[in-house]
């Protein structure tokens, strides 16, 4: 089976992978400190909940936008599951796709792996939405070529600024205001999640349409992240949401790189 990690700003998710299913995940906070012995320990205790060896791995690969993890999660793979991990990184691996900008080196492993799944799942111009420490909108075109994108300050991000930068301003949940409350906040808490979460629906919209009037034809917008299911109840900017799009993309890497050893 393939060991499948996803490092993130915020957390990474290692995910156990039978040809081209997900069979297991798990996730923890990304701490450029922890040790290879460290994850080892918490990933077999996951894994002998689940019934599963860490001699079932056969094949590992890693995509990081936090650089000093790298070290201890090639450690990993290599003492504890002997396996030479593949890196996402530019000219490391066959991406199935060709990169559109002036210096490729610039775009996160994150933002290409997304791109990589997409644009093997649903035909025709693409934005991609990924709702993590940052938001990050990316854009595929029908010929499989990466063409760039935004990134904007992540929800969670932008909260937690207006927390502890306003002192009077109490810490809330994302989510739209209560009971159908309009726009136009009745108290201070009302009047966050009013500005929170319908603005950063308006940025979505916004970055949507401005980045479809540069693109030839109708794109398909899709999101991932942990909030993405949420927002698309509530724009419909968003035609689809898939929460394991890095790991399929890590999947598709895998398997189009093994084909090719």
């Amino acid at each position: 089976m393939l060991l499948a990690i996803d490092v993130g700003n915020t957390n990474i998710v290692f995910a156990l992978c039978d040809g081209p299913q997900i069979v297991h995940r798990w996730r923890i906070s990304t701490d450029g400190q922890r040790t290879a012995d460290e994850y080892a320990v918490w990933l077999h205790q996951l894994m002998a909940l689940e019934g599963v060896t860490m001699g079932s791995v056969d094949a590992a690969i890693i995509s990081t936008v936090v650089p000093q993890t790298l070290f201890n999660l090639r450690g990993l793979c290599r003492k504890y599951f002997r396996v030479e991990p593949d890196v996402v990184a530019l000219g490391a691996l066959d991406l199935g796709l060709t990169i559109a900008l002036p210096n490729p080196a610039e775009v996160g492993a994150d933002r290409l792996v997304n791109a990589v799944a997409a644009h093997a799942i649903w035909p025709g111009d693409l934005i991609i939405v990924d709702f993590g420490t940052a938001t990050t909108f990316d854009v595929v075109s029908a010929d499989g070529a990466y063409q760039g994108g935004a990134i904007a300050p992540g929800i969670n991000l932008s909260m937690d600024a207006l927390y502890q930068a306003a002192a009077k301003l109490p810490r809330i949940a994302v989510e739209p205001p209560a009971g159908n409350a309009g726009a136009i906040g009745k108290g201070t808490v009302h009047a966050m999640q009013s500005g929170v979460f319908w603005g950063y629906v308006g940025l979505i919209e916004g970055l949507v349409a401005r980045i479809a009037r540069e693109l030839p034809a109708a794109p398909t917008v899709i999101a991932t992240g942990g909030l993405a299911t949420l927002f698309q109840r509530h724009t419909p900017a968003i035609a689809h949401v898939d929460g394991d799009l890095t790991i399929r993309g890590l999947i598709r890497l895998h398997l189009l790189n093994k084909k090719q050893n």
